[in-house]
């Protein structure tokens, strides 16, 4: 679980950094397509927040890995990577974007989901 929970906060927390900073760039990335509005761009940075908030939470509850709340974040984290790895499915096949990163994030939050749920 310490594995899990070290990695996921590092990944997260990073994603979450690049979107604060610059939430366009990483949805051109990811899905092709930039955030162009206001909206868009309020929204990414909302993403931002919350992805850095998982980063922290993870990090914290790194050598706590044997207690009921370690397994809540890891259960939330396994509902989290599945939700991800469909939307960008979805992002791909019914709205047709596509970015150089979207099928390596499917993969890896398809690999990560399969560990939380391994883990738990």
């Amino acid at each position: 679980m310490k594995s899990l929970l070290i990695i996921t906060a590092a990944l997260e927390a990073t994603t979450g950094v690049a979107l604060l900073a610059s939430p366009s760039l990483p949805a051109s990335i990811l899905l092709g397509a930039p955030l162009d509005t206001l909206a868009g761009s309020v929204l990414g940075r909302v993403a931002g927040a919350a992805l850095l908030a998982l980063g922290l939470a993870c990090w914290r509850a790194r050598n706590d890995e044997y207690s009921r709340a370690a397994a809540g974040i890891i259960t939330a984290m396994l509902l989290y990577n599945v939700a991800v790895a469909g939307l960008l499915v979805h992002a791909r096949f019914g709205a047709g974007l596509a970015g150089i990163a979207l099928w390596p994030a499917v993969v890896l939050h398809t690999a990560l989901a399969v560990w939380c749920a391994f883990t738990l």
